[in-house]
């Protein structure tokens, strides 16, 4: 008896239970988003709008960490300066896979991240900074850049090791290495020697710090080296858009929208009125701030100063006689407009080594501007001639009397000695009515009331002059 109410009791308990865990749904936890940026062409200013779009992305859905596939030969250091700091600046890890080359400005954006992998044959370093021709920049440049290489180096923090028994501090990425790849005059004892800008194959930079591992492609290096085993992997993709935008950030099309604005104005100020050149000009410098305005480049205070310079400009020539101080702040204020427009204001550094940033962007207006007064004033001066290419730009053709062509209509001439009235007041200028029609007219003696009996008494420069009928 005592056992059937035991067993009563237990079946009372575990069916409740078991219906219970029936109506309890089972949730599977969701597997962590990877999301996977490519850098797979030279670093400018669509790859910029690209890293900040995706981790603009990465931020707003939550991703666990972005990893980017990298082959780069390099870029432009302005750009590649504001891909590492955003990198240094992420919310999540952000892991690199050089997927052969991040030479130049690609090592730098490497050395920015929380750590690196590499494809066996690859490469790292290579980071002096060159010119248009391949040449070296000057050294100022590269003193920036060796600075840069190097504090991002520092940024990776330092770790403890036990060397020779003792428990010692050393950086995880060594700066000096990192400077070594940019200055050549740099030694490191059984790394590199003087004479030579230092480059990391996978093997030597996995034994330096600058490699955590080796990876044939992306799923070998979140599954064998980061250690993910369930995960969603995203492929970030450019709206086309965004694409556009990019392209119109280029430090080529930005030179050439330079040159369409002073051409504008230039030509604008050999003609009257308002035509072609003021419309070329105003869409060229819409196309160049508005990219950059839309992606927070350019601030309000930036355009307003560029607006400022044009309306200085012109006030010295039409307004203020000669060229003076309006005009020379006019073109300062130009340049000032166009050049902090290609800068990220939320990181400029107004030290003296923080605005060698802003030497690039410079450099850039500047030339462009040089250049676009150059070829000007060589068009200008071949306009006009006879078998040249631009000869037909040039009005050419004389109107000879010969030919019909006369400077005064003869109706006008003929109305030398005719007697008229005059419909407004002269004083001394006004209109007179001559055979029924309206002349502009110009009185030879004193004012004249309106209804004054008048005669033409001369045509001259273009000019009726007019004097008063006498009462006899």
């Amino acid at each position: 008896m005592r056992t059937r109410i035991t067993l009563l009791l237990l079946t009372l308990w575990i069916v409740p239970c078991w219906l219970y865990a029936q109506d309890v749904p089972v949730t599977k936890e969701a597997s962590p988003k990877v999301l996977q940026v490519n850098l797979q062409d030279n670093i400018n200013s669509y790859t910029w709008l690209l890293i900040q779009k995706s981790f603009r992305k990465a931020i707003n859905e939550k991703f666990e960490c972005v990893l980017l596939n990298m082959n780069t030969y390099g870029g432009e250091v302005l750009y590649a300066d504001s891909i590492r700091t955003t990198i240094l600046n992420a919310p999540f890890p952000v892991y690199v896979f050089i997927n052969n080359n991040a030479a130049s400005a690609g090592a730098l954006i490497s050395i920015a991240c929380d750590s690196i992998y590499m494809r066996k044959g690859g490469t790292i370093g290579a980071s002096t900074v060159v010119d248009q021709t391949g040449a070296a920049a000057q050294d100022k440049v590269q003193s920036y850049m060796r600075g840069i290489i190097r504090a991002t180096a520092e940024a990776q923090g330092k770790i403890t090791r036990i060397q020779n028994g003792d428990t010692i501090e050393v950086w995880r990425r060594d700066p000096r290495i990192a400077e070594a790849m940019v200055d050549p005059d740099l030694h490191i004892e059984g790394i590199i020697d003087t004479g030579k800008v230092l480059t990391f194959t996978a093997y030597e930079a996995m034994k330096n710090g600058y490699c955590e591992g080796l990876a044939d492609n992306v799923q070998e290096v979140l599954e064998n080296q980061i250690g993910m085993t369930d995960y969603d992997l995203i492929v970030y993709k450019m709206a086309g858009v965004d694409k556009l935008k990019g392209h119109l950030m280029g430090s080529a099309f930005r030179a050439i929208l330079i040159m369409i604005i002073v051409a504008g104005i230039w030509f604008e100020l050999q003609s009257p009125g308002i035509g072609f050149p003021t419309m070329a000009s105003i869409t060229a410098a819409i196309l160049y701030f508005a990219p950059l305005y839309i992606e927070g480049l350019a601030q309000n205070w930036e355009i307003i100063a560029f607006i400022a310079g044009i309306l200085l400009l012109l006030a010295e020539l039409f307004i203020i006689p000669g060229f003076g101080v309006a005009g020379v702040l006019g073109i300062l204020f130009m340049i000032l407009g166009l050049t902090f427009a290609l800068v990220d204001n939320t990181h400029v550094d107004f030290s003296f080594d923080g605005l060698q940033q802003l030497e690039e962007p410079f450099l850039l207006v500047s030339i462009s501007i040089v250049i676009a007064v150059l070829l000007l004033l060589w068009i200008t001066s071949k306009i006009g001639q006879e078998k040249g290419l631009l000869w037909k730009l040039a009005l050419t053709s004389s109107q000879m009397k010969e030919d019909g062509f006369v400077g005064v209509p003869p109706e006008i001439e003929a109305i030398v000695g005719k007697t008229g009235v005059t419909v407004t007041i002269l004083k001394p200028s006004g209109k007179v009515r001559i055979d029924d029609k309206n002349y502009d007219a110009m009185s030879e003696i004193g004012y004249l009331e309106p209804e004054t009996p008048v005669v033409v008494v001369r045509y001259e420069a273009g000019q009726i002059y007019v004097t008063a009928v006498s009462e006899d």
